[in-house]
């Protein structure tokens, strides 16, 4: 009688469940994280880009906002043709109405007329607000897309940079802790 050839255990064989095991702990941990849409932001403590923008209002001549005025203020670019924009305007308008928070809005890659009638419909809570068609200024500041928002200290330093729209829980969260207040 003939024995069996004896089988040897090939651990190449284990090569896919580790690979598939490795993947699956990274994606595990990714989602992890308080906010996965979160990226980073290289401007962060650095100051804010100049703005070069033609004003959305009755005069077309060019906005350019003092971000070393004393006061913390919020930089939001926006578009008409975003949906998130337009959950975010009530936000907005209570931010800047009620609350007293001065926001400086870039409408980003927008036909004036559409933007206009995207403040007369949604309200216009901004201190200053041009239009950037060009999407040079966005390049600059680094957004990713729209709505994105920047806090500035006094000195025009960025804060935060958070993108997508401004819920209650962002502005309790994320921006009032920067600003030193409460949600009212």
């Amino acid at each position: 009688m003939t024995e069996a050839p004896k089988k040897s255990f090939n651990p190449l064989l284990l090569l896919p469940v580790l690979i598939f095991l490795g993947l699956a702990t990274m994606f595990y941990v990714g989602l992890q994280r308080e906010n996965p849409n979160d990226l980073p932001s290289a401007f962060i403590g650095r100051d804010a880009p100049s703005v070069n923008l033609t004003n959305l209002r009755e005069d077309p001549a060019p906005v350019d906002a003092d971000f070393r005025n004393g006061n913390m203020q919020l930089v939001n670019f926006w578009a008409s043709w975003c949906a998130p924009c337009r959950a975010e305007a009530p936000m907005l308008e209570h931010m800047a109405d009620e609350m007293g928070i001065a926001i400086i809005g870039i409408n980003y890659k927008d036909q004036p007329s559409q933007a206009e009638a995207f403040m007369a419909q949604f309200g216009d809570p901004f201190i200053k607000v041009g239009a950037d068609a060009s999407g040079r200024n966005a390049i600059e500041w680094g957004v990713t897309g729209v709505p994105e928002t920047f806090i500035l200290d006094g000195e025009g330093k960025i804060l935060l940079r958070y993108p997508g729209p401004i819920t209650q829980s962002v502005l309790t969260n994320r921006i009032l802790p920067l600003l030193g207040g409460t949600a009212e």
